[in-house]
Formats: C-alpha cells, structure tokens, sequence
C-alpha cells in the first residue's frame, strides 16, 4: 500500500473536508466517525484537529474517548491489573456505546448524546451533561479496538504503529497490554480494514493512504 507524507494540520484538513461529502450508510442524518488506535498513537488528538477543522467549515461536530466508557474497577480489574484478556476484551462498556452514543445518532435517534459515563480515577458514574448533535453533526469516536465491535461507522480512521514504535511511544508501566494490540492486528488487521490508513511511527511526520 502507497502511502502518503502529510502533516497533521493537513491530515486535519483532509479528513473533514472528506467529512463533508459522507452521508450515513442507513440513511442517518449524522456522520459516525471511528479514529481507531492505541493510546499511543494518540488518536485523541487528530480527533480534535478534524473537530477544529470541521468547525471552521461551519460542521458541527462531537468527540467522544473511550476513555470515558471504561467499566467500573470492580469488572475491569476482576482478574487483576494486567490481564490482557479483560484489556482486551472487557475494560470498555460496548454496551453503554451503542446505548448512549450509537442509538442516538442512527436513523431513529433524536441526537441526544452522553459525551461519557464513567470516571477511571474517581472509579465513579461522570454525571456528565447529555449532549445534542444536530443533523448534519459529526460524531468523531476515537479509542483502541474500535474495528472489532461492528459499530456503524461511516469512515474508520486507523492509525498505525510498528511493533518498535508501539513499544517505544508505551509507558513502560503498560508493556503488559502490547499483547492486546499483537492480537488486535491478527485478528482484525485494521490497516487493510479501515477507510483510511494513517502510518504514526514517527510523531513529526505521518503518512496515509488518502
């Protein structure tokens, strides 16, 4: 596969402008975006530049982690801080995704969102505020394993990391869920998977398949 050098802020630009010709697949009135990667690819942050780039071409849009999806310490950590089979497959609420999120945004949702649910550090429900995406909004997902759930996603974004890179960009303390990310690709192989492949071993300069 060709890839591309680009920027981020370019990167930004390029997927909103892409954004903006995506009409949802079970003919929704609001765009679901998927920026799928591990933490340290910081899928994070090129979910807010495209919210920045979308917002100044007069789109709405809405960032919603993961991070704020985690199921409570009590079922995450159920057979200890580091097993890779919960990282894997149990530490995100997939359910209260597609309750709070998903279910809004398809065709017979009314667009009222719950931007997160739960609080890792407090270990508690967030209280946090729904939000409304209006018709035309885009919903701009970003966490890891994102490909693996059957989301209804109208553009998947997946940013790759080499098995050095991943090592090397991973706290130390998380070396214990590189095997996670190992059976992710096998399973899954995201890179060929998604819309759109986006290569993140060097920070300063990505390239893609746009």
């Amino acid at each position: 596969m060709r890839l591309e050098a680009i920027t981020w802020e370019r990167l930004g630009d390029r997927l909103a402008e892409r954004l903006l010709d995506v009409e949802p697949a079970d003919g929704g009135a609001r765009p679901r975006v998927a920026l799928d990667g591990a933490p340290a690819a910081r899928p994070g942050d090129l979910a807010e530049r495209v919210r920045e780039a979308l917002r100044v071409r007069g789109r709405p849009s809405l960032v919603v982690g993961t991070e704020g999806f985690l199921r409570p310490a009590s079922l995450r950590l159920e057979y200890g801080h580091h097993d890779v089979e919960s990282y894997y497959g149990g530490w995100y609420d997939t359910g209260a995704l597609w309750r709070e999120v998903f279910d809004p945004l398809g065709p017979e949702g009314d667009g009222r969102v719950l931007p997160d649910l739960w609080d890792p550090v407090a270990d508690r429900a967030t209280r946090s505020p729904y939000v409304h995406l209006p018709p035309g909004g885009v919903l701009l997902l970003h966490g890891p394993f994102l490909l693996r759930h059957w989301f209804p996603l109208d553009l998947s974004v997946h940013l790759l990391l080499g098995p050095g890179a991943l090592r090397r960009r991973t706290p130390e303390s998380d070396h214990w869920t590189l095997p996670a990310f190992e059976r992710y690709e096998e399973e899954t192989d995201p890179s060929r998977t998604a819309d759109v492949l986006v290569r993140a071993d060097d920070p300063r300069h990505p390239a893609w398949n746009g």
